[in-house]
Formats: structure tokens, C-alpha cells, sequence
């Protein structure tokens, strides 16, 4: 039965790159016990592809009947470790395939693999003696461009190829054949080249894993740490399969060691065959991947720490800084790994097996005696994790500068506009939104919030009355009592300026309080029962010097002052009230609300910290 090959090029190597068509050649020169192997790769420029030209020449034993045969016949293999597609691959990138290949002394083959490839057309030429092997002339490139540079470097494939091949080199190496490949690139005639030897194949040591993955088959590690240049800092993990290596992911970048060249290769016979047939995937299951993972990481990382002690001292210190930076989340790292998967991964699971918990305990009909101290643990958890954010909204505050509008700092103090309304029976919903306890902690007793909404839907809150004023204060807030209720309650309302304006516009904003006063002080002594303006914005000396010769200044960590004037809410009759009003320095809010957020994070660190 035949087989189209451009289905199967499509159906197999759907994911390749170009690098896979010198790991196949090289493969497949290994296979025919090749010992020298030549790539040259030729273009007039990067952009222009359609010039690039790769020949890959070895001293293999070429291609005799029986090897012709099985390069003919798809899925033709002697064993499970071959897969029998690997020639596809060739087909992915170009469109004629020239082969010349000398065998048996005087014997040589020629034929030409495309799409249209048939097995029964080739020439057999009688020649002059001569060393046996084969030569794949590669043209007609298929694609639009080159996808990287890098597959045209030689020194970037000679890193590639050693990646793909360390184990079968290092097998190689070990049994005393010599093996040579050089890789020559001319392109926009600058020609460059690099070599692999045998000396490039480092002295492995080998160690054996203690495993419950599989009780028949045993798995051995062979490592490999220099020091090199902090450029030439490089780090491979991988899996061995049927001589060819499969990456494993187990060191972040950002969490490599600089100056080291290290190489870790996995070997078991539990791997043999199992990979799919463009070799590019385990054809394991996740769990199985995740059980192999561990148990690699925690070897690598065990060998690491021995050879190189820094970075075990360095680990450390990271898991101190997540615990204080995190403190909720502490006894949910994975310390094992702590140093080697990337710190967002380590956050994130630990973040997730904290909610897992909670909801256990959240979806428990009843807790028994292990859950209810459970419940208690994660309880302290949350309110750390409400504190950390807290600290973190007061450092975005401290971090703003003129550049922010007071829009951006208006968020930060609640949501605007649309989702600027909060009440009372949806505070848990709201507490990452409304940030009231900037001002004062009391005010989180709020039966509403109204955030940048008309003073006339404050005033209709308070009274139920229609009124068309569409002036807004940035924060109103109404706690103690709900109005509906008709009990006496508190009312604040703020106004807030940005950094770096003039002396007028900030002084404006005692007007702004004025005005929101005539509006609400009619309702005083009736359903109000106190009121408090303020006033933030950024003080210096012309601030100051306004406003030290009528306002009084009261206790802050920073700078507040305070006075009492009087508002006419009425002409007729005429009708004149006493109101009070805070003008506050907006590095004083900062200061007051970090001191009190910090009495809290520092006893909650005490505690994780401690355990």
C-alpha cells in the first residue's frame, strides 16, 4: 500500500523546525555507523530564503539494498527505538532531495526524494573503489522565511546538536570511536564554522535514583558541572530516549546558576520507545511526566546545592523573602523547589492549594475537631492576605508623583463612577474595591460609599428627595446607621487634589467642601448626626502658610489641620451652621494608614514566621 507523503509530512511533522532535518541526518549517519559528518548550508542573504541550500554529507555505510529499502518503506523498522519518519521531515523545508550514495566498495546509488517520491526509481552506477557513504543535496526552500537566525548559526547548531545527541556522543565517546562533525555556513558570503568532537562531550558522572516510579526498571543519572564564562552559562535536563534526548523543564531561567555549564541526562529502559514518531513528545501520560519531573528536580537540585553551596544559600534567602513578602501563604510553598521553578509558579501553586483548602472547609456541611483548627489557620490567612493588599495599595499611593492625575489617585482610595457605589450587605464583595480605610479604619462601618456619584444621589440616599444638583464630591461616605432606618448617622465627604499643583488650585478644594456642606447641613439635627469634610491634597510651604493662620494642626504622623467656620444653608429663613473641615497632606494619609496597617502586618509576620 502506498503512502502520500504530503499527508504524511503534515499529519507528522505538523510542529517541526529546521534544526529537526540535521538531528534526522545526523540520526540516520549514526545509524549507518558514520564517523564523520559534514553540513554546509549556503544563502545569498537572510531575506531571501528561497536561496538557502543545505547539503549533509557522511562516511556512513550508504545506502546498500537493505538500508535503501527501509528508507522506501514508511514505519519499515527493526525495533521499537526507530520510528521510520524521521526522512519526512526533509520534505518539510524543501521540495527535491538530490541522494548520492556510494556502498559496497564499487556500488553507487543515486535518487531523488519529493512529494512524488517513488522506490523503484533510482540508478546504481559500477564506479572506481571508493569509501562508502552518502550525500543529501537539499533545494528548493518552501517556506516564506527562515523562522531564526539561529538555524543557520553554525555555533547555535553545534549547541543544538549536542543537546539532541549527548547521551549517544557520550556512548560513543565511551566506547573509544571517534566522531567528528563540522558544520560550515556561508551566508551573504560570510562564511563561519564549528566543529564537535569527542572532546566536546563532557566526563559524566553517573549516580543511580532511588525510584517508585517503576520497580522494574532502574533510573540512572549522569551530570555534568564546570564553571565557564558568565556568556557561556548554559543548562540542560533531559530525558534520554532511544539515544536521541527529550528536554525537561526544571530550572527557570531566571533562577539559573551564572557561570556553570551543566548538563543532567536521564536514562531507564522504563523511556524506550516511548516518544511519537516526530520524537518531539513523551508518549507518557501528565502524571507520569509530573512523577518523573519531581523526581529529576529533586536529584538536580540535590546535586547542585552539594557542588556549588551559594546556590543553596541563595535558596534560602529566597524562601525567607516569600514568607515575609507572603506571610499568608507560608507552609503552602513548595520549599523543595524553591530556587529552581520560576517564583510566580511557586506563588501560584501555593496560592492555589490556600484556596483549595478553603473551599474543603467552606463546602464542609460540619467541621470536626481538625477542620475547626483549620478554619482558624485559614481565617488568619485571609485576614493577612487583606492586609498584604492593604500595604500594597498604601505603597502604589506613596509611589505617585505629579505624573498621575487625580483620577488614578481617586481609584485607589474606591472605584469610580458605574462601579462606584457601595452598601453595607455587599462589603465582603467590595473590600478589594473601596479603600476607605485610608482615611480612618472606622469608616469601613460604612452603610454606603458613593465614590465620584452626583451630590444630588447622596442627598437622595440621606432623604429620599429628588435633587437635579450635579456637583460630585470624589468620596461621600454615610456609616453608623442606615438612613432608611431613620436613625441618626455620619456623613464624610472628601475632596482630593493631585501633586504638583499650584497654590490656588489646591485651596479651591476648601470651596468644593463649602459647597457639599450648604447642601447637606439643612439635614443636620435631623437625620445627620455629624458631619466631616476633608480636604487632601499635597502640602509645602505655601500650603502650610495658608492655611497656619486660621486652621489648627492636629496630631498626624504627617501634617492635618483643622477649623471650624460657618456655612449660611439658608437666606430665608436665614440660617447659618457651624462645620468643621480637615485639610490633610496626602503623605500624612500614607504615613497615618501605614502606621496602623503595620501594627497589623508585623504581629501577623511574628506569627508565620515563627512557624
Amino acid at each position: 500500500m502506498k503512502v502520500k507523503l504530503s499527508q504524511a509530512v503534515k499529519m507528522f511533522f505538523g510542529n517541526s523546525s529546521l534544526e529537526m532535518v540535521y538531528f534526522e541526518a545526523i540520526a540516520n549517519a549514526l545509524d549507518a555507523n558514520a564517523t564523520e559528518i559534514r553540513i554546509n548550508i549556503n544563502a545569498k542573504a537572510l531575506n531571501q530564503p528561497e536561496t538557502l541550500k543545505i547539503e549533509i554529507s557522511d562516511n556512513g555505510e550508504g545506502f546498500t539494498d537493505e538500508r535503501y529499502k527501509k528508507f522506501s518503506k514508511l514505519f519499515d523498522v527493526d525495533e521499537s527505538s526507530h520510528k521510520g519518519l524521521g526522512r519526512l521531515v526533509y520534505l518539510c523545508y524543501f521540495e527535491d532531495i538530490k541522494v548520492s550514495s556510494y556502498y559496497n566498495r564499487t556500488k553507487k546509488r543515486e535518487f531523488d526524494f519529493s512529494e512524488e517520491f517513488d522506490e523503484n526509481k533510482f540508478k546504481i552506477l559500477e564506479v572506481d573503489e571508493n569509501p562508502s557513504g552518502s550525500t543529501f543535496q537539499m533545494n528548493g526552500y518552501t517556506l516564506r522565511k527562515i523562522a531564526k537566525n539561529d538555524f543557520i548559526q553554525p555555533k547555535k547548531i553545534k549547541q543544538r546538536i549536542l543537546e539532541e545527541f549527548y547521551a549517544r556522543l557520550f556512548q560513543l565517546k565511551r566506547d573509544g570511536i571517534p566522531i567528528k562533525i563540522t558544520i560550515e555556513s556561508t551566508v551573504e558570503e560570510k562564511k563561519s564554522t564549528a566543529i564537535i568532537e569527542n572532546s566536546d562531550i563532557p566526563e559524566f558522572t553517573m549516580i543511580e535514583l532511588n525510584s517508585s516510579i517503576n520497580i522494574f526498571d532502574k533510573f540512572d543519572l549522569y551530570y555534568s558541572i564546570k564553571e565557564v564564562e558568565p556568556a557561556d552559562t548554559s543548562f540542560i535536563a533531559a530525558i534520554t530516549v532511544d539515544q536521541r534526548t527529550v528536554k525537561v523543564d526544571l530550572i527557570s531561567n531566571e533562577n539559573l546558576p551564572i557561570g556553570y555549564e551543566m548538563i543532567f541526562l536521564l536514562y531507564s529502559d522504563y523511556f524506550k520507545g516511548r516518544i511519537d514518531a516526530s520524537r518531539q513528545s513523551l508518549t507518557i501520560s501528565a502524571q507520569e511526566l509530573r512523577d518523573i519531573q519531581n523526581l529529576f528536580r529533586k536529584e538536580v537540585a540535590s546535586i547542585i546545592e552539594s557542588q556549588i553551596p551559594k546556590i543553596k544559600t541563595r535558596n534560602t534567602e529566597v524562601k525567607k523573602s516569600l514568607i515575609n513578602r507572603f506571610p499568608h501563604l507560608g507552609g503552602y510553598f513548595d520549599t523543595q523547589n524553591i530556587g529552581y521553578i520560576s517564583r510566580n509558579d511557586i506563588l501560584k501553586k501555593a496560592q492555589e492549594e490556600f484556596f483549595r483548602e478553603q473551599k474543603e472547609l467552606l463546602d464542609a456541611k460540619s467541621l470536626n475537631d481538625e477542620q475547626y483548627e483549620k478554619s482558624i489557620e485559614l481565617s488568619s490567612r485571609a485576614l493577612t492576605e487583606y492586609i498584604l493588599f492593604r500595604q500594597l495599595t498604601i505603597e502604589k499611593l506613596r509611589k505617585s508623583t505629579s505624573e498621575n492625575s487625580e483620577t488614578e489617585l481617586h481609584r485607589l482610595f474606591a472605584s469610580m463612577r458605574k462601579d462606584g457605589k457601595f452598601e453595607k450587605n455587599e462589603a465582603i464583595n467590595d473590600l478589594y474595591r473601596n479603600n476607605a480605610w485610608l482615611l480612618d479604619d472606622k469608616y469601613m462601618t460604612y452603610e454606603t460609599v458613593l465614590s465620584d456619584r452626583e451630590m444630588g444621589e447622596l442627598v437622595q440616599v440621606i432623604t429620599d428627595e429628588e435633587d437635579e444638583d450635579d456637583g460630585r464630591p470624589d468620596i461621600a461616605l454615610i456609616f453608623s446607621n442606615n438612613p432608611d432606618k431613620k436613625k441618626p448617622f455620619d456623613v464624610v465627604i472628601v475632596e482630593l487634589k493631585k501633586r504638583g499643583i499650584s497654590l490656588e488650585e489646591n485651596m479651591k478644594v476648601v470651596t468644593q467642601l463649602e459647597k457639599r456642606a450648604r447642601k447637606l447641613m439643612k439635614h443636620y439635627d435631623n437625620q445627620i448626626q455629624r458631619i466631616w469634610f476633608y480636604g487632601i491634597i499635597e502640602f509645602n510651604d505655601d500650603v502650610e502658610q495658608q492655611l497656619a493662620g486660621e486652621y489648627t494642626e492636629l496630631y498626624s504622623c504627617g501634617k492635618m489641620y483643622y477649623r471650624e467656620t460657618k456655612v449660611a444653608v439658608s437666606l430665608n429663613p436665614k440660617i447659618i451652621l457651624p462645620i468643621g473641615v480637615f485639610i490633610w497632606d496626602l503623605d500624612a494619609v500614607i504615613k497615618d494608614a501605614d502606621a496602623r496597617n503595620s501594627t497589623f502586618l508585623n504581629l501577623i509576620k511574628s506569627k508565620f514566621l515563627n512557624k
